[in-house]
């Protein structure tokens, strides 16, 4: 039987979407690297400095930090499979798609869910969560997303950490599209368990979760009267392996972790503030410029991410065609909405490696060249000028 087969020839796009985000010269040629064995005693030194590398960008101490095998949904389980129970009850900030994936997560590990719901384009409002904890007994979590991929929101963690602490409450947080774009914090900031993904602000490719978890959320872990559901991602085992003895476990994506080191080294090469500042400085940019053109930004202004923008699409313009001719004519990727939001807004990533003023322009050049096709009534050139203006100020 002849099998047909493509010859792997993969074009090359400016990735704007929601993710993944391209990658750096350096991260893609460490994929190429030799394979050793994954209890090879290189790969533990790469295992070890990958460590203290992920504890310098979460800004912790904790011992428990590591990369678990699998995308950033893989952190999500794992926090909540690890951390809940039948039993017991967690609080959960909805505001978007991951938001309702955190529910979907906590009620299959047999909690009891309260759901703390706002607007796809708003906070969480602290008020909000505090009467959720004051109206249930003994919650034993409180988890919330710090960056809605969904809407482009960026919710502010200081009072939930107080609110965590004033109600004995574990806090764990979703930086999926946060980690290495925008300041977190885990130590000061008081979170117990946080989790992210590599193919976002990190820029590396999709596959591993960082994640971490401290003293405190480990001893509620190792009281739970049954296992993890879940072997795969049960952290005492997970942790046999990364933090205390290299016990096998699983066959780690070493490729992955090469890829994912080098990524974490570029990361502090380049400084943690610094980084935070260029993602900020973008982001205010195409924001400036798609504001010039006359089109509405998604989520609240005062809590906009810089690493995300969500914009609606304008009447009578066809959103899906914008997005196909951004990738066909210009190979620019860009993401379109999810959920109640399909349809109605665009969603534009300037993450990590790819978060860069060249980029700002080049995206706002084609998509006002399409939306004049589209109808759309725009004066040529004023996005860029606008973006121009901001990235010079």
């Amino acid at each position: 039987m002849n099998v047909p087969s493509q010859v792997l020839n993969p074009p090359c796009r400016t990735l704007l979407g929601a993710g993944p985000s391209n990658i750096h010269p350096r991260v893609q040629m460490a994929m190429a690297a030799p394979l050793v064995g994954h209890l090879d005693p290189y790969f533990q030194t790469i295992m070890d400095d990958t460590m203290a590398l992920l504890r310098h960008l979460f800004r912790t101490e904790n011992k428990l930090t590591f990369p678990i095998s699998g995308t950033g949904s893989a952190g999500m389980e794992a926090s909540f499979d690890n951390f809940l129970e039948p039993g017991d009850v967690a609080v959960i900030g909805v505001n978007g798609v991951f938001g309702e994936r955190m529910v979907d997560n906590a009620q299959r590990t047999g909690a009891t869910v309260v759901p703390v719901a706002a607007e796809w384009g708003d906070i969480i409002e602290p008020a909000a969560v505090e009467a959720a904890l004051k109206a249930h007994k003994k919650v034993k979590l409180l988890a919330l997303v710090h960056a809605e991929t969904s809407t482009g929101i960026l919710q502010p963690l200081g009072d939930m950490s107080k609110l965590a602490k004033e109600y004995e409450c574990l806090l764990l947080v979703d930086t999926v599209t946060s980690l290495a774009g925008h300041e977190v914090a885990v130590d000061d900031w008081g979170i117990d368990i946080c989790y992210a993904g590599t193919q976002k602000c990190l820029s590396c490719p999709p596959g591993l979760a960082p994640f971490t978890a401290n003293e405190k959320a480990l001893a509620v872990s190792q009281k739970r009267s049954h296992k993890a559901h879940s072997w795969y991602l049960d952290l005492s085992l997970l942790s046999s392996y990364w933090a205390t003895g290299r016990v096998y476990h699983h066959t780690a994506p070493v490729t992955m972790v090469y890829a994912l080191h080098e990524a974490l080294a570029l990361i502090a090469a380049e400084g943690l503030e610094a980084r935070v500042k260029r993602h900020l400085r973008h982001g205010a940019a195409l924001q400036s410029g798609l504001k010039a053109m006359g089109l509405v930004l998604h989520a609240r202004e005062e809590y906009r991410a810089s690493s995300l923008t969500s914009v609606r699409i304008p009447p009578g313009v066809d959103g899906g065609r914008v997005i196909q001719r951004l990738l066909k004519e210009f190979n620019i990727e860009i993401s379109g909405g999810l959920g109640p939001l399909r349809g109605k807004i665009w969603r534009v990533g300037l993450m990590g490696h790819s978060s860069t003023g060249e980029n700002v322009i080049l995206l706002l050049n084609a998509l006002e060249k399409l939306l004049l096709e589209e109808g759309y009534v725009v004066e040529r050139g004023v996005g860029v000028t606008a973006a121009i203006r901001s990235l010079n100020a």
